[in-house]
């Protein structure tokens, strides 16, 4: 029978609590996504952080796990059919979560796909968009002369939020009254942008009162407050 000692990703961070959940991962919009459902659903889990000024996520061990180097990762002892499942993509790692617990998704067939779908709209639309504006406002890119492509990009932003600002008129979350992954997974991207990318002057935050409703609610949660500084950094 397959045990967590048996996956090379243990080697380089030894599991303490084998028969917890195993969370590899850095507090970053997609790693503090996973932290922060884990939290919700008081789960017990182990975190290690993945450095990357060390970069750990090109270590052998890591790559063993997730071949495509980026974090968050799981290790999950207690998988379908009682095997361990080792599992990367943060939308996958929500979506498994809850509905390994039947928690934060819609139990409906029907609402539960459109939760999955704006569950997706930040995989493939915010946080890509979003991500971008950080890289040409606060890293590297904002050294380019050419303003072209952060200007294309605070664009896309602004059409984001604002298909957020629709979506959220008359509701307190993404799906109305039932809180969701769908909101775990976007508004760590939105208090991103507008907190450590400090791009919410570029995007005019202040003309999505909506979205900025839903993200105080969502920072108000003692689970979020938790969650968005696991696992710790060194």
């Amino acid at each position: 029978m397959t045990q967590l000692s048996d996956f090379p990703i243990t080697q380089k961070w030894p599991a303490l609590h084998p028969e917890r959940l195993q969370l590899y991962s850095l507090p970053t919009p997609n790693g503090i996504k996973v932290s922060i459902l884990l939290e919700e659903l008081g789960l017990a889990y182990e975190p290690h952080l993945v450095s990357f000024e060390q970069n750990d996520q090109t270590s052998p061990e890591f790559l063993s796990l997730n071949p495509n180097n980026k974090i968050p990762a799981i290790l999950d002892p207690n998988g379908p059919d009682g095997k361990p499942l080792a599992l990367f993509e943060s939308g996958a790692i929500l979506l498994y979560l809850a509905e390994k617990t039947g928690k934060f998704i819609p139990q409906d067939a029907g609402l539960r796909y459109e939760t999955i779908q704006w569950l997706l709209f930040q995989m493939g639309g915010i946080g890509p968009m979003f991500g971008q504006v950080g890289f040409f406002h606060k890293f590297a890119g904002k050294d380019y002369e050419d303003k072209r492509p952060l200007e294309r990009y605070i664009g896309e932003a602004k059409r984001l939020l604002g298909v957020l600002e629709q979506r959220l008129q008359g509701r307190d979350w993404i799906m109305g009254s039932q809180y969701t992954i769908a909101d775990i997974a976007i508004f760590p991207w939105v208090r991103c942008l507008v907190g450590f990318y400090g791009a919410g002057d570029l995007v005019g935050f202040e003309n999505f009162p909506n979205v900025q409703r839903v993200l105080d609610a969502f920072l108000a949660r003692p689970a979020v407050a938790k969650g968005v500084n696991i696992p710790k950094r060194d």
